[in-house]
């Protein structure tokens, strides 16, 4: 709240307490009355409550009467203007004034926790970028706006700086600041040929990147625009309180009506005779008024989206983006988890973790002229045998591209499909692939049984041993999936087009109920649609959003698994883990289920407290004082424990 707006909050506040020791014998305000020759005392108390209320009340006055003028009456601001209005007209005047101060004053915690909630997604928007700082081939360095950025041009990054595009680092090395984005507090080490993504910050060293997006389909930008339409994918308990409050509102009123006509009128006619039908309606008005305050339905209106909001916020803190409070629902239901495995329970990164020469060739030997063989490729498998040599022995791995070059190897060089890579190097015939290639060459080997994918190599058409590589399973994966079971979820499936026994493998060192090998991007949706007809709750599916964009589509809700820098994960998946760590998705429902849990207290409470005052203040034994409470001490409640809904352990 504004401070003006604060100063008026002290000010009515005080002159009610004031007031109230007046109207209670603190001090004799007829004698003050004689003295100067004013006013009676009731007509200075009149003054007195109604200069307060006009301080404290006149906004919601005003803002009641623009309503009324706009076709909406029935809100909040009229409730809380005919109730207080009325209670002047019946003498009431203390009970006029702190229904508006009190409501004030939750309007002003409301705006805090509000702002409160927003906190960690402000931080999180606080990510986009001001300038771009373009290094120009004559070495100048020129201040742009991102988005007349285009690609191909070097930008420079100075330590305290925002990477503002996504890019490839041309030149130099240092930390990473990617906290904003991921939740993880650990920077992250970079160097020349990394990628980098906009919204991190360098901690120290200077960076040159080679922008690879427009600034409009870089990852800052695609968060920016998930964020800020999060909002509009509403829960149904959210559409449905919105709903509830435009039919209930009305209802009450005219209800509040009723019990001021309709008993007096009744009780009139008994008691006609004896002249005192002038108290009767004064105390049933009453009654009403305490009933109009009483079922204003603000607490329901302010903490059931302020629980979402709050549980969006709150994994947003985690490194976790939920699309919607709609989403955050259907999470809160999941009883099953589905997986794809490469690049979501494992890393997605072949390694070689085997080398296994045959007869008198050495372990180096062969990763070197597998290496060879496959140095044109691009291939996963190709990628990871070139950076063991290079990683092992960065001499030999030197010597390997010169012979690469000097061999004119890139003219003799064939891509069997479904078999492997056929390099002449010179005079000699390198082959490395699988086993069938070997076959197809009629070279005799010895089979390899180990886990993962096997690359035989041969050279001169003989067979010199075999190197196996395999896919790491993440740390965290096995505990994920113990923490989802810990979460609720029944059952857990994974899905993935690798051979049986590696698919098979993977899933029973994890702990995996239902596993799923050879399939196809097809074969996928077929399994998760029936999953989707046996399913009691609502199914997830977590995959890398790249080649699985139409599985995360067609799941209740899609988990888009290292998806740093993907557009694919961002555009097809409902949840975003910022992060390449499956704990997340155990900790998304956790916090879906506890957001949840939060607003359905508030409901339970707030309809609760409200409906024993209402019938309360029907009877006449509540007074405003319990219809302040049940309103503005209720809404206080709801919001403390809305707010709950943003710690994150």
């Amino acid at each position: 709240m504004k401070r003006k707006e604060f100063i008026k909050v002290i000010i009515a506040a005080l002159m009610l307490i004031i007031g109230m020791l007046a109207e209670y014998g603190a001090f004799d305000i007829s004698t003050i009355c004689k003295e100067q020759g004013l006013f009676t005392e009731h007509n200075i108390m009149l003054i007195w409550f109604l200069a307060a209320y006009i301080i404290i009340g006149g906004s919601v006055l005003k803002e009641a009467a623009q309503n009324i003028l706009s076709g909406q009456v029935f809100d909040e601001n009229f409730l809380m203007s005919i109730a207080s209005i009325g209670a002047f007209f019946v003498g009431e005047y203390p009970e006029a004034l702190a229904v508006m101060l009190f409501y004030q004053i939750g309007e002003m915690f409301q705006s805090y926790a509000v702002n409160k909630s927003r906190k960690s997604i402000a931080d999180l928007m606080d990510i986009k970028p001001d300038a771009a700082y373009v290094k120009e081939n004559d070495g100048k360095i020129i201040k742009k706006h991102p988005d007349d950025v285009k690609i191909g041009q070097i930008i420079v990054v100075k330590p305290g700086e925002k990477v503002p595009l996504d890019g490839k680092i041309a030149k130099g090395e240092g930390s990473l600041d990617t906290s904003a984005l991921t939740g993880e507090s650990l920077p992250a080490e970079v160097k020349e040929g990394d990628n980098v993504i906009s919204g991190s910050i360098s901690i120290n060293g200077v960076l040159e990147i080679r922008v690879e997006k427009e600034f409009g389909q870089s990852t800052v930008a695609k968060i920016l625009e998930l964020v800020e339409n999060a909002g509009s994918r509403k829960a149904e308990t959210e559409r449905f309180i919105t709903k509830f409050a435009r039919y209930y509102t009305p209802i009450v009123v005219f209800a509040a009506l009723a019990l001021a006509v309709i008993p007096p009128v009744v009780e009139g006619m008994f008691f006609a005779a004896s002249g005192v039908t002038g108290e009767i309606f004064s105390k049933w008005i009453y009654r009403a008024l305490s009933f109009l305050v009483t079922s204003c339905p603000c607490a329901l209106v302010i903490s059931v989206p302020l629980s979402f909001f709050g549980g969006i916020g709150g994994a947003s803190s985690k490194g976790i983006l939920v699309k919607g409070s709609n989403y955050l629902e259907a999470l809160a239901k999941c009883n099953t988890v589905v997986f794809d495995k490469t690049g979501t329970l494992t890393k997605g990164n072949f390694k070689v973790v085997k080398k296994l020469p045959y007869g008198e060739t050495k372990e180096e030997e062969l990763l070197y002229k597998g290496a060879l063989a496959e140095y044109y490729s691009n291939h996963p498998i190709s990628n990871s045998l070139k950076s063991e040599l290079k990683l092992s022995n960065p001499d030999l791995y030197d010597t390997l591209q010169k012979e690469a070059v000097q061999g004119n190897m890139s003219e003799c060089y064939e891509e069997v499909a479904g078999h492997g890579i056929k390099a002449v190097i010179g005079e000699n015939i390198i082959l490395a692939g699988n086993k069938k290639l070997m076959d197809r060459e009629h070279i005799s080997c010895e089979e390899c049984n180990e886990m993962g994918t096997v690359v035989y190599v041969a050279f001169n058409g003989k067979y010199i041993g075999s190197i196996v590589i395999a896919d790491e399973i993440k740390e965290q994966s096995k505990e994920a999936i113990s923490r989802l079971k810990e979460a609720g979820v029944e059952k857990t499936v994974m899905l993935t087009g690798d051979r049986k026994d590696i698919g098979e493998y993977v899933g029973n060192i994890l702990g995996i109920d239902e596993i799923h090998t050879e399939l196809l991007p097809g074969d996928k949706v077929s399994y998760v649609e029936k999953i989707l007809s046996e399913a009691k709750g609502s199914v997830a599916f977590a995959g890398d959003g790249i080649n699985d964009a139409p599985v995360l589509a067609r799941a209740d809700i899609g988990i888009a698994m290292g998806a740093l820098g993907s557009d694919a994960a961002i555009e097809a998946a409902d949840v975003v883990l910022m992060d390449d760590n499956p704990m997340g998705m155990a900790n998304a429902i956790k916090i879906a289920k506890k957001t949840v849990k939060i607003v359905k207290q508030n409901i339970v409470f707030a309809l609760g407290v409200k409906a024993i005052i209402l019938i309360l203040a029907a009877v006449g034994i509540a007074s405003m004082w319990a219809a302040v409470f049940a309103d503005v001490g209720v809404s206080f409640i709801a919001i403390l424990n809305s707010l709950r809904a943003m710690k994150i352990k």
